[in-house]
């Protein structure tokens, strides 16, 4: 690619040919501050805060979509630059409900960053406003349109990264908001409840449906026995919220923090990581052998099989009927440990803490119930058990590490790697293969289906049998390969599937990062590396191996995909309305 020369604020750099001002300016050591920009996803130039001066133009640019060429001169803090900016967001600040205070985005906030910034005055421009609009129909997600300032990063995220687009822009000029077509409640559509939406959201419009009050109510009842257990990747978020850098690995702490806050177990989702393998590889050999539906795709993320459900009801036959390792952590809680306790399922309270805002969602759907009562009461995103840490007084950062309780919390490597895209496939494979070949394979690192690439796909030798395998992540990836499913020309026999791009790492539960961080750190990446070292350092790294699932199996469910593994740890799908 040819360089060109420009110089910033009389800083001169050389940057690739096709370079925007925004990406000079950052080249030269020099922030320039946006709202509506997020790297290859919504790159659209509407919001005018990044806008600059080039010399010779006859009116400020923005510097999002703006290109540079050989000699350009730009001027990133005039007077008029800065007078331009601050009106723009003094305007926005106009039309916008100013609850800081108590707004989940306290702190977190570009709006609030940039008012700060600029030196804005927020009651400079008062008159109307927008009619408010809030959302809470769905059961994962809450749009609060009073604090929306239409940058459409939500919009872009819902249609590009994950190919659902059920919101966009309604109505015209000072009537303009964000919402469903028709204005339809968020739940009467094919809403997926990722909630990228939410991680791109700039201020607090979107947020998740918060159970953090529920949850202290089940742990203050002396006669519930209250069980938690977290997803794999949480642990290489959470610290971030705590002021650590991304992808630092809490898990001792986060175990600490957990049996402070007063739960009565303290277990690990990876164990029911492991048991999925047992199950879903179990399934897979199944299918090949006697001739089953192929080829066969992983039902883990719930995003994924409500989009399924909704675009592909004609091809639920591909999914794997394993209930994902959260449903099966709840079965499981109230099933096999309730019958070692003692205890009465409907006296146990199951809490998750997940990546993932669709969990909410999941753990009402319909055969999710094992024990006669929901296998998971409450699921807490990232973000919402750090809330819950800061609000009981604990100081995370000084915790010592603690271990896990037994027995569902003893897991393995391939369990833990559950959190990236292409994990379920490298556990499901290190069984899978010995399984087959009798013999482990010659590497344990399934190196072909790493990565943050949208889809992936690599073939293995399985005793002279070739099997193809693929990874996707991010919907709009999956659809992709299931229009190739539906028209009956998919070369594979296995295929991963995460909603979220990157994985569960990148969930729509996860911190939230600035699109200054989204657009110049690789968050996923950086996260699950992460993941990958502490499966390389386990001495425990296959699923089949790990012992506590290996006892489950022995004392309770007989073996994988028996009559009573299916009763409890399988479950069903259901077509519904593509709008």
């Amino acid at each position: 690619m040819a360089l060109v020369n420009v110089k910033i604020n009389n800083i001169s750099v050389q940057v690739e040919e096709g370079s925007t001002i925004l990406e000079a300016a950052k080249a030269a050591g020099i922030k320039i501050p946006t709202l509506c920009y997020l790297k290859g996803v919504n790159e659209i130039g509407a919001c005018r805060v990044c806008v600059c001066e080039v010399k010779g133009a006859r009116s400020l640019v923005a510097a999002c979509v703006y290109p540079v060429n050989e000699g350009m001169e730009v001027f990133t803090n005039t007077p008029a630059v800065r007078q331009s900016r601050k009106a723009t967001v003094e305007l926005l600040l106009s039309n916008h409900n100013k609850d800081c205070l108590s707004c989940v985005r306290n702190n977190n906030c570009e709006l609030q960053t940039l008012s700060l910034e600029l030196g804005c005055d927020s009651k400079k421009y008062e008159g109307s406003k927008t009619e408010a609009q809030i959302d809470d129909s769905a059961a994962c997600v809450i749009r609060d349109n009073s604090k929306c300032v239409l940058c459409r990063r939500c919009v872009a995220v819902c249609k590009e990264y994950q190919s659902v687009a059920v919101i966009g822009a309604n109505s015209r000029g000072f009537d303009t908001h964000i919402a469903c077509a028709f204005e339809k409640p968020l739940a009467s559509t094919a809403c997926v409840g990722c909630g990228q939406c939410i991680v791109a959201c700039p201020t607090g419009a979107l947020h998740e449906k918060e159970e953090i009050d529920e949850v202290i109510d089940a742990i203050s009842n002396p006669r519930k026995r209250v069980i938690v257990g977290a997803a794999p990747s949480v642990r290489v978020g959470l610290g971030e919220e705590f002021g650590m850098p991304i992808g630092s690995n809490v898990q001792g702490k986060m175990v600490a923090a957990l049996r402070r806050l007063g739960f009565d177990d303290v277990f690990d989702v990876n164990f029911a990581a492991d048991l999925t393998i047992m199950e879903e590889g179990t399934e897979f050999l199944s299918r090949v052998k006697n001739g089953g539906t192929l080829p066969m795709i992983t039902s883990c993320s719930p995003a994924w099989i409500k989009f399924c459900e909704h675009n592909f009801p004609d091809q639920l036959d591909h999914l794997s009927t394993c209930k994902s390792p959260q449903q099966m952590f709840g079965a499981i809680c109230k099933t096999y440990y309730a019958e070692k306790l003692g205890v009465d399922p409907a006296d146990i309270v199951v809490v998750s803490i997940m990546p993932c805002t669709a969990k909410k969602f999941e753990k009402g759907r319909g055969n999710q119930n094992a024990a006669g009562v929901p296998d998971i009461d409450y699921a807490l995103t990232t973000r919402e058990l750090a809330k819950l840490i800061k609000r009981s007084g604990i100081i995370f950062d000084e915790l010592p590490d603690e271990d896990y309780d037994s027995p569902l919390g003893l897991f393995s490597g391939a369990g833990l790697i559950f959190g990236v895209t292409g994990g379920v496939m490298e556990a499901a494979l290190r069984t899978v293969y010995e399984v087959v070949v009798g013999k482990p394979a010659p590497s344990i690192d399934f190196n072909e289906v790493r990565g943050t690439e949208g889809i992936k796909e690599a073939e293995y030798d399985l005793n002279g049998k070739k099997v193809k395998v693929c990874v996707a992540s991010g919907l709009a990836n999956a659809r992709k390969v299931m229009d190739d499913v539906r028209a009956g020309v998919s070369p594979y026999d296995f295929i991963e599937i995460m909603s979220c791009p990157g994985g569960c790492v990148n969930g729509g539960g996860q911190p939230i990062k600035t699109a200054y961080e989204r657009n110049n750190k690789d968050i996923r990446t950086i996260r699950a590396k992460s993941i990958y070292e502490q499966d390389a350092n386990m001495t425990l790294r296959k699923s089949h191996e790990n012992p506590a699932v290996q006892q489950l199996y022995k004392d309770y469910l007989g073996e994988p995909n028996s009559h009573k593994a299916h009763e409890i740890l399988h479950t069903s799908y259901e077509p519904r309305q593509k709008y």
